[in-house]
Formats: structure tokens, C-alpha cells, sequence
């Protein structure tokens, strides 16, 4: 039996041709935004938030172009800069627009949604904090949907496990066929699955083929020869979506005033992600300062962020908004 979980999804939802259709990593995102105006329209029919249900939706517009401008943005600044000068002769031509392919930061998208919420807040005349609340407080399950995509896109590994786990790995660890495809890879190891695999291609890309086929004789095979790593994208979809909306829920549990729920989405998602950062291999390209990695940095800056956002909230003025829970 195969005891790791080995990834063999496909990125299409539907492929309806080859290379075209309805991804996944998509899906999650309009998921998440669902959610995210599902939520958003609730507080504001309950009154917890002064705008509108029309207000909302209008607030959920600028933050799906925050999330995507400065996810993608960020992305190629942080982790991909080859992007910006990479060309192509098919659609979309430019690195930078290649979307379909994948890659989002979080971080960048954070900021994004930071920059148009303070944009919506002034136009509406709402004050520019409570707008950037109500975005964080609907943010987590669109976090964790977006690294479920990871998941699906096989993309962001964990580190692997210890040596002495490598033999018999738990079940809840993670095999990536893809491993075959790296330069490290022994291909002698895979001279057994040669009869079992397309002849015509390398050996290596003939066992990643088969294997994403969901060949059964041939995953028995390939599964021993495979390192097994820590689930990262699924400890990061815990902490960046459950975890972290109860974290807030318990923060905005009684009318606030505008910032603190920001504040404390800073702080809460910074510590998680440092934490979950520690199992999680780094980006090649991403910089790093010996074993803290330009995730990790970043988080680190958001929760110095927060804090300091929550002390400047502390001693302003500002009329209470929202509560979770009534009575409170």
C-alpha cells in the first residue's frame, strides 16, 4: 500500500482541450471571494459594520483587484523576478500576466488589499481603517482556499521529513512525482519502472507521465523511491483560514475601534506563517538571511506592523464598530 499521500491532481477543474480549461488554483480564488461577500454582506444586514449591503459588494470589487494586482505583484517582486522580463509569442506574451500558471504571494496580495481598501474607504467617506477591518476579517477562508490550489498545483513544498521517518514516512506525509524531473534525482533508481513506462520519452518524464496518469503499478513502484515531506500547503491552509479567523473572530468578539481587527490579523497571520515557514522548503529565488527566509521577513515586518497599528489605535478617539457577538 501506498502510505504517503502522493500528489497525481491535475491543475484543470475541466480540461476541455489540452492546456485549456477551468483551472483549480481559479476556482479557489472566486471561492474565496464568495465567501468573502457572503461574509461581508452579513455584517453589514446585521448592522455590524455601517455600509451598506450594496457598499459591500462595491468594497469586494477593489479588494479582488487588490488580490490579484498585488498578489501577482508581489509574487514576481518577492520570488520570481524573471518574470518581468520574460516573453512569450502566445497569450498573455508576458511573463508577469501568466496568471493561469499559477503564483500569488499572499503578502503581496495582503498589501494590495490594504491599498484599495483605504482607496474604497476615502471615496466612500468611511473611515479608511474600519474598511481595511472588514477586509482582513474576510480574508482567511480565501487564504486557505489559495493554498489548497498550491496543493493541487503541487507547488510550495514542505521540507523533508528526517532521515529516520524517510523509511517508513506517516501517512499524512507528502510524495511529489515531480521529484524524478530535479537534477539531484538518481535516474538509476528508476531503471525498474522502464518497462512500464513510454519508451519513446527520458526515462524521467516517462514515470512523471505515468505517474500523473494515475498508473497503480507504477506509483507501487515510484512511492519507495520518493522523498516524503511535511504537508505544508495543508498546516497553511489550518492556520491561514480556520485558525485564523477564530483568532479574529475572539479579537472583533465586541465592537472595536476601526483598526484593531487589521491590527490583530497582522500579528495573528505574521506568527502563524513564521511558524509554519519553519517546515516549509524556501523559494530558490526568494532572499534570505542565513535560516530566515523572505517569507518569514516579511511576516515578521506585518507583525511589527500590527503592533504598531494597534498602539496608534489605542490612544486615538474612534468611534466603536462591529462585535461578533451581540450583547457585548
Amino acid at each position: 500500500m501506498i502510505g504517503s499521500i502522493v500528489h497525481t491532481l491535475s491543475p484543470f477543474a475541466i480540461e476541455i482541450s489540452p492546456g485549456f480549461g477551468p483551472r483549480w488554483y481559479g476556482l479557489s480564488y472566486a471561492a474565496g471571494f464568495l465567501v468573502a461577500w457572503l461574509l461581508l454582506r452579513w455584517l453589514a444586514r446585521t448592522g455590524r459594520t455601517p455600509l451598506s449591503t450594496s457598499q459591500v459588494t462595491d468594497l469586494l470589487t477593489f479588494l479582488v483587484v487588490g488580490v490579484v494586482v498585488g498578489g501577482r505583484v508581489g509574487h514576481v517582486i518577492f520570488y520570481d523576478r524573471a518574470l518581468l522580463w520574460t516573453f512569450s509569442e502566445s497569450f498573455p506574451w508576458w511573463g508577469l500576466l501568466a496568471l493561469h500558471k499559477g503564483g500569488m504571494s499572499s503578502h503581496g496580495g495582503i498589501i494590495g488589499v490594504i491599498l484599495c481598501a483605504m482607496w474604497y474607504g476615502h471615496r466612500q467617506g468611511v473611515p479608511m481603517l474600519h474598511a481595511i477591518d472588514l477586509s482582513a476579517f474576510v480574508a482567511p477562508p480565501g487564504l486557505c482556499f489559495g493554498r489548497l490550489a498550491n496543493w493541487v498545483n503541487g507547488e510550495l513544498w514542505g521540507k523533508p521529513l528526517p532521515e529516520a521517518w524517510q523509511a517508513n514516512p506517516p501517512w499524512w506525509s507528502v510524495k511529489y512525482p515531480a521529484q524524478v524531473l530535479q537534477d539531484d534525482f538518481p535516474v538509476q533508481s528508476l531503471a525498474p519502472l522502464a518497462p512500464l513506462v513510454d519508451p519513446a520519452l527520458p526515462l524521467p518524464e516517462a514515470v512523471y507521465r505515468a505517474a500523473y496518469l494515475n498508473r497503480p503499478e507504477v506509483l507501487a513502484k515510484l512511492e519507495p523511491l520518493l522523498t516524503a515531506y511535511w504537508p505544508n500547503n495543508f498546516m497553511q491552509a489550518a492556520t491561514d483560514g480556520p485558525l485564523l479567523f477564530g483568532a479574529l473572530c475572539i479579537a472583533w468578539r465586541k465592537p472595536r475601534k476601526p483598526g484593531v481587527v487589521a491590527g490583530w490579523f497582522l500579528i495573528s497571520y505574521g506568527v502563524l506563517r513564521v511558524g509554519t515557514e519553519q517546515l516549509r522548503a524556501p523559494d530558490a529565488e526568494a532572499f534570505s538571511i542565513g535560516p530566515v527566509t523572505e517569507p518569514m521577513l516579511l511576516s515578521m515586518a506585518m507583525i511589527v506592523a500590527g503592533a504598531v497599528l494597534l498602539a496608534a489605535v489605542a490612544r486615538s478617539a474612534s468611534q466603536r464598530l462591529g462585535g461578533i457577538v451581540r450583547g457585548t
